[in-house]
């Protein structure tokens, strides 16, 4: 336990996707897919993380989180009432626009058949012109909202904020949302899957044909009193933090103390490269900092090495 977990990426084809994955961060992606989603660190029942070498080799996320968890996330997780890791961490490749899109409070999200989703963004390569939609413009109301998809002209009432490399933004549930072509995101999210579209441009997906939406459901989850969020204004090292995970960003300088006593820490590579143990990492890599691990830094290699920290 005294080296850091790294899992096998799952690569996710997307109608709005790329490959720069590949070109920015060395992923070794499907021959001529646009893979949209490189879900990095997940336990969920249609996609599992398995850890990719040494003494844990083979061993599913799952599995360590339900038989190993003391060992793995520590004894202030021993309790926790989630039957799976609660945490979902992605890279996202967004060559086009995604869908104008909500995911539903905790409040209704059961008797929607879904599960509530708050997630970060940080944004790990914009393109020039690049841009996010978060909330409603100012004054837009719900009635507003309804009239503007009846005319299929919603983009007109969400709110957009250009997007340069190493901003961040905070996506609670009940947020309409939706990533602009030309960035690629780090995505730190509840452990969830439940997505409502708006509206998705009036394009086709992988099939050829248009997407489902789920305006009922859209409309039940929507926040219409969220308006004109900013971008995440760092508090220090700290990101964003909430119920469900925090998030610190990390310029490193010196040698660190990877997690604290008692927990687990999640990094990724946003910039540079660096060493946490015997293991070496660049910009794209994650790996999970076990509680059992003693002493174990996370360390920089040349300069300008930068990484997210994600705590519970």
């Amino acid at each position: 336990m005294d080296a850091p977990i790294i899992f096998e990426p799952l690569f996710m084809e997307r109608v709005w996707g790329d490959r720069r994955l590949e070109s920015l961060y060395g992923k070794r992606l499907p021959t001529g897919a646009t893979i949209g989603e490189s879900w990095e660190i997940v336990d969920r029942p249609e996609a599992q993380s398995v850890v990719h070498d040494g003494p844990l080799r083979g061993l599913t996320l799952h599995e360590l989180w339900a038989q190993r968890r003391v060992e793995i996330f520590g004894d202030k997780l021993a309790a926790h009432p989630a039957e799976r890791f609660p945490l979902l961490c992605k890279l996202l490749d967004c060559r086009e626009r995604l869908s104008v899109q909500v995911h539903p409070p905790s409040s209704i999200a059961a008797s929607l058949g879904g599960e509530p989703k708050t997630e970060m963004w940080f944004i790990a390569n914009a393109a020039p012109d690049a841009e996010v939609f978060a909330g409603l413009r100012a004054g837009v109301s719900r009635e507003d909202f309804e009239q503007a998809l009846l005319a299929g002209q919603v983009a007109e009432k969400i709110h957009r904020l250009p997007t340069q490399t190493g901003d961040a933004i905070f996506i609670p549930s009940g947020r309409v949302h939706a990533i602009g072509a030309g960035n690629v995101i780090v995505e730190i999210q509840q452990n969830s899957d439940t997505t409502y579209r708006v509206f998705d441009w009036n394009r086709a997906g992988l099939d050829g044909q248009p997407r489902a939406l789920h305006l009922a459901e859209s409309m039940l989850s929507i926040d219409f009193d969220d308006h004109e969020p900013s971008l995440l204004d760092p508090q220090g090292e700290t990101l964003a933090e909430c119920d469900f995970f925090k998030v610190e960003k990390w310029l490193l300088e010196k040698p660190r103390p990877a997690r604290e006593p008692g927990t687990f820490a999640i990094f990724v590579c946003v910039a540079g490269a660096g060493a946490c143990g015997s293991a070496n990492f660049k910009a794209g890599d994650f790996f999970l900092v076990p509680a059992a691990a003693k002493n174990l830094e996370i360390r920089p290699v040349g300069e300008g090495a930068t990484v997210l920290r994600t705590t519970f």
